[in-house]
């Protein structure tokens, strides 16, 4: 009896502690306690992290992971389960960045956690075997010297990136140049698109620039990498060409 009352104030206080830390966007399953069981995505990110997870290594003994826009670390964590050496989650909002802390406390978990935009990751002053570039490049003004700055400056070996994605999923192979006088390409379902949001798209007023699969593809060669692996529709593993 005991012992039950003993674990019903401490999933009680395990239920404060998350609300008290706002809305979520990340669901995690606390001993019980979902931090946001009613996420329009389903189980999210778990239910993406199924669909891609076999395309990384299941040991990780030794490497080191950068998380870019961790939010609350989901990522993160999976890779230190996965017996990374070193991961180092960072994030521009604060908000998130307290959250991947109490989720860090309670599945008792070293991961760094430093607050810090995509733009500044050449403070670092070094690379990572890994780094994880997850649901951020649409949310981005500059989403091309983001990847320009990822590629320089802190990525080692790969790049896992997922992206928001619209538009048609067909890719053309495209010529190195084109007459001044050509147009029909741009009209192409599948040459590489960037749709610009001038306001907000799904009430969210943070997605600036959403490519479609073409246009994703081809910043990733323009900005050094190549793709090695796409094992999802969202998701691409990269490496450094």
């Amino acid at each position: 009896m005991c012992a039950q009352v003993d674990e019903d104030k401490q999933l009680k206080a395990i239920e404060t502690r998350v609300r008290a830390l706002g809305e979520w966007f990340q669901n995690f399953d606390l001993q019980g306690v979902k931090t946001a069981p009613g996420h329009p995505l389903g189980d999210y990110p778990k239910v993406k992290w199924q669909r891609f997870s076999q395309a990384l290594p299941e040991d990780l003994v030794g490497k080191s992971v950068l998380d870019i826009g961790c939010n609350a670390g989901f990522y993160s964590f999976e890779l230190k389960k996965r017996g990374a050496a070193r991961v180092l989650a960072i994030d521009a909002d604060e908000k998130y960045l307290r959250q991947a802390e109490l989720i860090r406390e309670i599945l008792n978990l070293d991961v760094e956690i430093r607050q810090m935009s995509v733009y500044d990751v050449a403070e670092l002053k070094e690379k990572f075997d890994i780094v994880l570039f997850l649901g951020v490049l649409y949310h981005l003004r500059h989403p091309l010297l983001a990847l320009d700055l990822i590629r320089e400056h802190v990525c080692r070996d790969w790049l896992v990136i997922q992206s928001m994605l619209r538009g048609s999923p067909e890719v053309m192979a495209t010529e190195p140049d084109y007459s001044f006088w050509e147009k029909a390409i741009f009209r192409d379902e599948g040459y590489p698109k960037l749709f610009f949001v001038e306001r907000e798209y799904a009430g969210d007023w943070t997605n600036w620039w959403i490519p479609n699969r073409a246009c994703l593809e081809a910043m990733l060669r323009s900005a050094g990498f190549t793709v090695l692996n796409h094992p999802e529709d969202e998701v691409y593993v990269c490496g450094l060409r």
